[in-house]
Protein backbone atom coordinates (compact mmCIF):
# COMPACT_ATOMS: atom_id res chain seq x y z
CA UNK A 1 0.00 0.00 0.00
CA UNK A 2 2.60 2.48 1.00
CA UNK A 3 4.08 1.61 -2.88
CA UNK A 4 1.02 2.56 -4.52
CA UNK A 5 1.00 5.88 -2.08
CA UNK A 6 4.23 7.11 -3.57
CA UNK A 7 3.53 5.45 -6.94
CA UNK A 8 0.32 7.55 -7.21
CA UNK A 9 2.06 10.82 -5.55
CA UNK A 10 4.73 10.33 -8.26
CA UNK A 11 2.32 10.54 -11.14
CA UNK A 12 0.55 12.96 -9.63
CA UNK A 13 3.59 15.48 -9.83
CA UNK A 14 4.17 14.11 -13.33
CA UNK A 15 1.11 15.23 -14.46
CA UNK A 16 0.59 18.38 -13.18
CA UNK A 17 4.69 19.03 -14.79
CA UNK A 18 3.32 18.00 -18.06
CA UNK A 19 -0.21 19.72 -18.20
CA UNK A 20 2.27 23.27 -16.95
CA UNK A 21 4.28 22.59 -19.64
CA UNK A 22 2.07 21.81 -22.21
CA UNK A 23 0.01 25.06 -21.15
CA UNK A 24 3.52 26.92 -21.54
CA UNK A 25 4.28 25.87 -25.25
CA UNK A 26 0.73 27.27 -26.18
CA UNK A 27 0.95 30.26 -24.78
CA UNK A 28 4.07 31.61 -25.86
CA UNK A 29 2.67 35.00 -27.65
CA UNK A 30 3.76 38.38 -26.40
CA UNK A 31 1.10 40.30 -24.64
CA UNK A 32 1.26 43.65 -23.49
CA UNK A 33 0.37 44.37 -19.49
CA UNK A 34 -0.33 48.21 -19.05
CA UNK A 35 0.07 49.96 -15.69
CA UNK A 36 -0.61 52.87 -14.42
CA UNK A 37 0.67 55.94 -16.05
CA UNK A 38 1.42 55.05 -19.38
CA UNK A 39 3.65 52.37 -17.98
CA UNK A 40 3.93 48.99 -19.93
CA UNK A 41 5.31 45.66 -19.94
CA UNK A 42 5.70 43.20 -22.84
CA UNK A 43 6.33 39.60 -21.68
CA UNK A 44 5.22 35.78 -22.51
CA UNK A 45 1.40 35.43 -21.95
CA UNK A 46 2.74 32.59 -20.07
CA UNK A 47 4.74 34.53 -17.42
CA UNK A 48 1.96 36.82 -16.81
CA UNK A 49 -0.49 34.07 -16.29
CA UNK A 50 1.44 32.31 -14.00
CA UNK A 51 2.94 35.13 -12.40
CA UNK A 52 -1.13 36.37 -12.06
CA UNK A 53 -2.02 32.95 -10.28
CA UNK A 54 1.20 32.87 -8.11
CA UNK A 55 0.56 36.55 -6.70
CA UNK A 56 -2.97 35.54 -5.86
CA UNK A 57 -1.34 32.52 -3.73
CA UNK A 58 0.83 35.00 -2.68
CA UNK A 59 -2.17 37.41 -0.90
CA UNK A 60 -3.90 34.37 -0.34
CA UNK A 61 -1.51 33.05 2.35
CA UNK A 62 -0.51 36.22 3.62
CA UNK A 63 -4.21 36.52 4.27
CA UNK A 64 -3.96 33.65 6.46
CA UNK A 65 -1.18 34.47 8.47
CA UNK A 66 -2.78 35.97 11.00
CA UNK A 67 -5.08 33.61 11.56
CA UNK A 68 -2.42 31.04 11.91
CA UNK A 69 -0.39 33.17 14.12
CA UNK A 70 -3.30 33.86 16.47
CA UNK A 71 -4.24 29.87 16.28
CA UNK A 72 -0.58 29.06 17.23
CA UNK A 73 0.04 31.31 20.17
CA UNK A 74 -3.58 30.15 21.42
CA UNK A 75 -2.54 26.74 21.50
CA UNK A 76 -1.91 24.97 25.32
CA UNK A 77 1.53 23.33 25.65
CA UNK A 78 1.39 19.58 24.79
CA UNK A 79 1.92 17.38 27.73
CA UNK A 80 3.42 13.73 27.60
CA UNK A 81 -0.16 11.61 27.14
CA UNK A 82 -0.76 9.53 29.98
CA UNK A 83 -1.67 5.67 29.64
CA UNK A 84 -5.49 5.41 29.34
CA UNK A 85 -7.65 3.04 31.50
CA UNK A 86 -10.60 1.46 30.69
CA UNK A 87 -14.12 2.69 31.78
CA UNK A 88 -15.11 1.10 34.70
CA UNK A 89 -18.59 -0.15 34.07
CA UNK A 90 -21.53 0.30 36.23
CA UNK A 91 -21.78 -1.86 39.51
CA UNK A 92 -24.16 -4.55 39.24
CA UNK A 93 -25.66 -6.71 42.12
CA UNK A 94 -27.32 -9.74 42.25
CA UNK A 95 -30.32 -8.54 44.10
CA UNK A 96 -31.47 -5.57 41.58
CA UNK A 97 -35.01 -3.98 41.86
CA UNK A 98 -34.65 -3.52 37.56
CA UNK A 99 -35.68 -6.05 35.22
CA UNK A 100 -34.20 -5.88 31.89
CA UNK A 101 -37.30 -4.36 29.92
CA UNK A 102 -37.39 -1.35 32.45
CA UNK A 103 -33.18 -0.33 31.82
CA UNK A 104 -34.19 1.48 28.64
CA UNK A 105 -37.56 3.08 30.38
CA UNK A 106 -39.73 0.99 28.03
Amino acid sequence: MNAFAWLFKWLLKAAIFFTLFAFALNNQSDVTVRFFFGQQWTAPMVLVVLGAFAAGLLVGVLGMVPRWLRLHRNKPPTATPKPETPPAGPAVSAGSDYSDSTIHGI
